[in-house]
């Protein structure tokens, strides 16, 4: 005996449209409500990232307009005085050459001597473990630390690099009071304290690149240089152009470990621009001039960012 549906039954409940059930009266309400929900969990970072960012950002431009002292109760607003005063400032220059010279002979070495490093690791060396620590432990070191040690190798007559000097029959070198040689012993000193991090980008770029690339060089009968060549070095072209972009903003941010080994000495050959604005700010009590000289450099890091991004355009896939 056959029963026969009931319209109710089968119908569709969509009002006549052709299947498509009819929202819920409750769920238009909860979206407002999900929406409310989560702007409580991005309250308390929106508050730091006001107060701690925005909020400086927006202060320090507003200061670099006016001639605010640590030495004087009133503060008077100046215009574009600052910034006039800094392009004609003979010191402004000279830092921010400083700066640039540093960041050309840094960047440079810490890219090759880098890949250099994490192509000996990857081929597969005896004592990987070893290799990796010696390559990584000194990025770990605080600033302070590696400052001191290399203080001692570059002190002038029981340091390491003048008793190795004397070895090789050649004479003392003042490697922080001469002014030729200076900013060249602080370079050395950083490209040995940050290579590591590089190395570390590098290597797992390596342990990323697909081994049947390698297996088909190898068929054709491709040797390990034209392999490296071919494969490896193109296959790295990304991770070379992310390194070359964050070391040269570090360097071009380069603070610590000149302001504690020579302070900018001697004769201001080593001072950065940020030590400058330090100085300006700190020791000449001068805010509003060194705000204004900071966003100027802050505009030069604007336009370095962007020239990389056009030079080196981002691949796809």
């Amino acid at each position: 005996m056959s029963t026969q549906a009931s319209p109710e039954t089968v119908a569709p409940r969509d009002g006549g449209d052709g299947g498509v059930p009819e929202p819920s009266p409750t769920a238009g309400r909860s979206r407002p409500r999900q929406r409310r929900s989560g702007g409580w969990f991005v309250l308390p970072f929106a508050v730091c990232f006001g107060l701690f960012m925005l909020w400086p950002v927006v202060h320090g431009i507003a200061m670099s307009f006016t001639d605010e002292s640590l030495t004087l109760a009133g503060t008077s607003f100046v215009g574009f005085d600052n910034y006039v005063e800094a392009f004609g400032d003979a010191a402004v220059w000279n830092a921010l050459g400083n700066t640039l010279f540093f960041t050309l002979i840094t960047t440079v070495p810490l890219v090759l001597i880098a890949l250099g490093m994490a192509l000996l690791v990857h081929t597969g060396l005896a004592g990987q473990w070893l290799w990796r620590l010696a390559f990584f432990a000194p990025y770990l070191l605080p600033v302070a630390v590696v400052t001191l040690i290399w203080q001692w190798v570059y002190q002038p007559d029981l340091g390491l690099a003048n008793q190795l000097l004397n070895a090789l029959g050649f004479g003392p070198v003042g490697w922080l009071s001469d002014e030729a040689v200076a900013m060249w012993a602080i370079a050395l000193l950083t490209v040995w304290w940050t290579v590591g991090f590089n190395f570390l980008l590098y290597l797992a770029a390596l342990q990323s690149l697909p081994d049947t690339l390698y297996e088909a060089a190898a068929l054709d009968g491709a040797g390990a240089w034209r392999r490296l060549w071919s494969i490896t070095l193109p296959q790295l072209r990304r991770t070379t152009v992310l390194v070359g972009m964050l070391q040269v903003l570090a360097s071009l941010k380069v603070f610590d470990q000149i302001y504690i080994l020579t302070k900018g000495g001697p004769n201001d050959s080593t001072r950065p621009i940020l030590e400058y604005i330090y100085d300006v700010g700190f020791t000449g009590y001068r805010l509003g001039y060194a705000s204004a000289i900071s966003y100027l450099f802050f505009a030069l890091i604007i336009v370095v960012s962007i020239a990389q991004l056009r030079f080196f355009p981002r691949q796809e896939g």
